[in-house]
């Protein structure tokens, strides 16, 4: 997995992502500390509104970004938004109202939502080799995982050492440092194609216009419900299982969301081999069953033991969905239109997010959390049979299909005539997928 390092690109760009995934963990646990010396006890009141206003801002900003960045230089709008990311992180601990810290993470949020996209789809045309792009895929799973449990660890070790208001220090240097590591290198500078005009609303929604045409991504959407489902019970309720109903203490809390990281990073080194031997669709449709058959499972636990494997559990279907979707995408798009597309997952994973995080937290309050559980699973079986219907097992890449309002002096007929067959993908020519 490790030689897809060799690239120095590529190098240099998972480089930025873990010193810039360092510096959000960091910043998330120091925005805790800011928020509970700030409103004491309404932290919590006001770490939830910045929580909503991140996924806000990841629901909507992406799309709309994706439509008015496009045409520009990628490395010079990466660096951009890298700095302006440090800049956010530079003013947050000198904030004295809590609406700065409203506005400033809003701020910081629109910046990754812009972000994040563009660079995931940038790493396909550093790495076109798809086993290569696999292994990256991996990579960037496990620093996921490993900015998990490092972060928090970091902190504690940083804090020991100075007030909370230096881990905001440590977030800027991250981001700066990602701003150099992709400086460093040479990137692709964006659409080669000159877009017909139209519309904002259009440019904005394009992405997912293209996204929900495709059957195979219908199928992805599907099973990012499932996987917030899971995700969601775990994020949000393990504390709540471990301390108020096993009465265990903060370690063995978070012990179970190690379990659940690893579950996910073991999912992610074995994912290359794996993805050789069985086809995408079969591997993400085992893991959604794992989450199904997990959180079902989890209604019946009654011990931290019965816990921990479950957890673990669900952190290998988590990843086993998650780290095959960048293929997909990539799959499923010409490289001008890439940018769209994974600005298009990454809003509508995270709208399914925003639904999942609330609903996980009254319904386990409401209900009780085995009830939760089982609701939860049967949200993931019903997306499991959802993948099954909208994504068929015999779609084939390449498709017969015909351009009868083309002029046949058109240059996507050259050679081809009005009825060809060809890798098929939904873009400007083709609108809609053939039956």
């Amino acid at each position: 997995m490790l030689d897809v390092l060799a690239n120095p690109i590529y190098r240099h760009l998972f480089l930025a992502q873990v010193v810039a995934l360092l510096g959000t963990g960091l910043a998330t646990v120091a925005l805790s500390l800011l928020a509970y010396e700030m409103a004491q006890d309404e932290a919590g009141v006001v770490l939830g509104m910045a929580l909503t206003i991140k996924m806000l801002a990841y629901v909507f900003i992406a799309p709309l970004a994706s439509a008015l960045i496009r045409s520009l230089p990628r490395r010079k709008v990466l660096i951009t938004l890298d700095l302006i990311r440090a800049g956010v992180a530079l003013f947050l601990p000198f904030v004295t109202e809590v609406w700065q810290v409203y506005w400033l993470i809003f701020i910081l949020q629109s910046a990754s939502a812009c972000f994040t996209p563009l660079f995931q789809a940038t790493i396909p045309e550093v790495l076109p080799d798809e086993d290569q792009y696999t292994h990256a895929l991996s990579l960037s799973r496990l620093a996921y995982d490993l900015e998990n449990l490092l972060s928090p660890t970091l902190a504690a070790v940083l804090l020991a050492l100075m007030t909370w208001h230096g881990l905001f220090a440590g977030t800027v240097l991250g981001f700066a440092a990602s701003a150099l590591l992709v400086l460093s290198v040479t990137l692709p500078v964006g659409r080669s194609q000159t877009m017909q005009k139209s519309g904002i609303y259009q440019q904005t929604t394009r992405g997912i216009r293209f996204y929900l045409a495709t059957p195979r991504l219908r199928g992805l959407l599907a099973m990012n419900v499932a996987v917030t489902a899971a995700g969601a019970m775990v994020i949000v309720n393990t504390v709540v299982l471990v301390q108020a109903q096993f009465g265990l203490n903060e370690q063995s809390t978070a012990l179970a969301l190690a379990c659940f990281g690893g579950g996910s990073m073991l999912a992610a080194l074995s994912m290359p081999a794996l993805l050789k031997r069985l086809r995408d669709r079969t591997v993400m449709l085992l893991a959604t069953l794992l989450l199904v058959v997990g959180l079902f499972t989890a209604s019946l636990v009654e011990s931290l033991n019965g816990l921990l494997a479950v957890w673990v559990w669900l952190g290998i279907g988590y990843a086993l969905v998650q780290t095959p979707s960048g293929r997909l995408l990539t799959r499923s798009s010409h490289p001008e239109d890439r940018p769209d597309l994974f600005a298009a997952q990454f809003s509508l994973s995270h709208t399914c997010w925003l639904l999942a995080y609330p609903l996980a937290g009254w319904l386990g309050v409401k209900i009780g959390l085995p009830l939760t559980f089982i609701l939860f699973a049967t949200a993931a079986l019903l997306a499991l049979i959802a993948t099954l219907l909208l994504w068929p097992a015999d779609a084939p890449s390449e498709l017969t299909h015909r351009h009868d309002a083309l002029p046949e002096n058109h240059p996507h007929l050259a050679g081809k005539g009005q009825k060809h067959t060809h890798p098929y993908v939904i873009d400007e020519l083709h609108m809609r997928w053939p039956k």
